[in-house]
């Protein structure tokens, strides 16, 4: 099952820069109502895209040396990285839909077939 790491100033470099796999990061606050609502939805999509890419999560409060040095502004603000390279920003609450494809371009996975 996917799952979504929770990332700190500790372990992000481990997690996120040395990792071969892309890892879309969260970052997010506690009280942010579009941030509580993109949580179930990256839950979702990290069990799609397991195998693929992995999913984190940033408190921006309790990480704030991470949040500086993204230069995070608003939350939420997702980043996808790969081997420590930023590959796409995503600033704001987005649908699930377009959140797919955005992360089917960058990491260049075809699209599932629907048959009815």
């Amino acid at each position: 099952m996917g799952n979504v790491i929770q990332l700190t100033t500790e372990n992000f470099n481990n997690e996120v820069i040395a990792s071969e796999k892309p890892i879309l990061v969260d970052f997010y606050a506690t009280w942010c109502m579009p941030c509580k609502i993109l949580s179930p939805i990256l839950q979702e999509l990290a069990k799609e895209f397991e195998g693929h890419i992995k999913f984190g999560k940033v408190d921006v409060e309790k990480a704030y040396p991470l949040a500086v040095r993204y230069e995070i502004s608003g939350v939420p603000t997702l980043i996808l990285f790969k081997g420590g390279i930023i590959l796409d920003i995503i600033v704001g609450l987005m649908s699930p839909q377009a959140l797919r494809s955005r992360l089917e371009r960058a990491i260049e996975i075809p699209k599932k077939k629907h048959t009815s």
